[in-house]
């Protein structure tokens, strides 16, 4: 049980992640936390390193971190010989975690096309401004994959 020694530059990157996080639909301490265990010089810290570090409380923690595996943001290990749990981002399935991330972003497209399907065709400037929408969001299935398959093919 320590407090996991930071520089003044990881503080801040620490907060910044977490403001950019919150305004992205995240609570402030999920923000946090994930920030922590990505600019942390150790790749796993045990939840005593989180709660105490941050300086929240156990219940918070206790919480969020539940939230985070959950939802899939973060995972843990365990070391032989250690009750603990060690969490680490999810950093190394980023590629699958994208995907998964893009195709449930892009189901709004979907959602979208009922939109217009029921709105009244007197309204033909918003209409029109949400099938550009629809028609972006389509481009964006089709291209991203291409992108992501691009990418991988270089970086073999």
């Amino acid at each position: 049980m320590a407090v996991i020694k930071l520089t003044t530059e990881q503080k801040k990157l620490i907060e910044k992640i977490g403001v950019y996080m919150e305004h992205a639909g995240s609570a402030p301490v999920e923000g946090r936390i994930s920030a922590l265990l990505l600019v942390s010089d150790e790749p796993e810290l045990s939840f005593d390193d989180i709660h105490e570090t941050l300086g929240i409380s156990k219940s918070a923690a206790s919480n969020t971190i539940n939230v985070l595996l959950t939802t899939n943001k973060i995972d843990y290990i365990t070391k032989h010989g250690d009750r603990k749990r060690y969490f680490r981002t999810r950093l190394e399935k980023w590629e699958s975690d994208f995907g998964k991330n893009v195709e449930a972003s892009l189901y709004i497209s979907d959602l979208m096309k009922e939109v217009l399907v029921l709105r009244p065709k007197t309204s033909k400037e918003f209409n029109n401004k949400l099938k550009s929408f629809i028609d972006f969001l389509e481009y964006l299935k089709k291209e991203i994959p291409v992108l992501l398959k691009k990418w991988q093919d270089q970086h073999k």
